[in-house]
């Protein structure tokens, strides 16, 4: 059965699967999915779009490239599973770190990352008290690079989605400042995090929240459908950035805005760190250049771009590798561009 609501999304019964830890098997299995590209998905909800005149293909990747890119992008949805599951537990695991610095469930460092420690991170990255006394204990998991809702300019009314929208936090947020006549929905990738979420929204309250699963370079969401798209320190993660702002363009309303947080490279990486698993799933080896999101921006035909990147945020990276020197290539920035009228 499809079902339809007022954004044009078009999903199957099936999705509901999606918060059980089962449902990564089952997925492609019983709700294949065949993104723009023409690939096969098992993760990128239950969806179906017609492509609009606004729609502009990325460059098709060869089948190296492609293998490749799921090689990291099961790298990454593991990792967060691994986090959301951690979280479910009372502890909160950093996401921008290596991967080795968290495998180990029982270790000291993993049971030290407490709810207070994700406070204390957030607020290092810019959240407020105030915006944090919102959240009930649980939701800030402290994952992020940044503020987005800092430079979001959200207003009643409007539609928000929230590019790896993780536990909700930006979502909650969000919902707060377009109002219960406005629309929040967030897109993750992983089942775990899904249900997390959802159980988030449920705990506040919120029905003017949703999440949908899905990846993040094929929205489950129609053409010209969103006004603000945000995220935070997650389109690093992602294999294919460039296409992700595509997809964002092929969402965006007329006149429609990105408000991103997220981690840039100044130079480019050695690629001791950008071939390196842990650091790309770490928010730092996969880092797209400046001049590679201005070029990107310009292609898509965004306009009124700006990259500012937070200079000071290098002290923060280097606590995520000490020793390493990757904070000497990579810094957090805050990403915005419009849609032309």
């Amino acid at each position: 059965m499809l079902v339809s609501d007022q954004h044009g999304f078009i999903g199957g019964g099936c999705e509901a699967l999606a918060p059980r830890q089962d449902a990564q098997a089952k997925l492609l299995r019983q709700c294949p999915v065949v993104g723009a590209s023409g690939r096969r998905y098992a993760y990128s909800s239950i969806f179906s779009y017609r492509p609009g005149k606004d729609y502009v293909p990325a460059r098709r990747e060869s089948d190296l490239e492609q293998s490749k890119n799921d090689r990291t992008q099961t790298a990454v949805r593991d990792r967060y599973a691994a986090i959301a599951r951690a979280s479910q537990e009372g502890a909160t695991e950093s996401c921008c770190a290596p991967a080795e610095d968290n495998e180990a469930d029982s270790s000291a460092s993993s049971r030290q990352r407490t709810p207070q420690r994700a406070r204390e991170k957030s607020r290092v990255m810019g959240y407020s008290e105030a915006e944090l006394d919102l959240l009930p204990e649980g939701v800030d998991m402290g994952l992020g690079c940044g503020n987005p809702m800092a430079i979001a300019d959200l207003r009643p009314r409007e539609t928000v989605v929230d590019l790896g929208s993780g536990g909700g936090i930006d979502c909650f947020l969000a919902a707060e400042q377009v109002g219960p006549e406005g629309h929040v929905i967030g897109v993750d990738m992983t089942p775990d995090m899904l249900s997390k979420a959802r159980a988030n929204a449920d705990k506040m309250g919120k029905p003017n929240v949703e999440f949908r699963l899905g990846e993040i370079e094929h929205l489950p969401i129609a053409d010209g459908t969103v006004d603000v798209i945000i995220s935070n320190c997650v389109i690093n993660l992602s294999p294919n950035k460039e296409q992700v702002f595509r997809d964002a363009f092929r969402v965006l309303k007329r006149g429609g805005r990105i408000r991103v947080s997220d981690v840039v490279a100044t130079r480019l990486i050695p690629k001791k760190f950008s071939e390196d698993e842990g650091m790309i799933c770490g928010c730092m080896g996969g880092a797209a250049t400046v001049e590679q999101l201005r070029s990107w921006f310009d292609e898509i035909g965004f306009v009124d771009a700006r990259i500012d990147v937070k200079e000071q945020s290098r002290a923060v990276i280097k606590e995520w590798m000490p020793g390493s020197g990757i904070e000497e290539y990579v810094a957090s920035a805050e990403i915005l561009a419009r849609k032309p009228e």
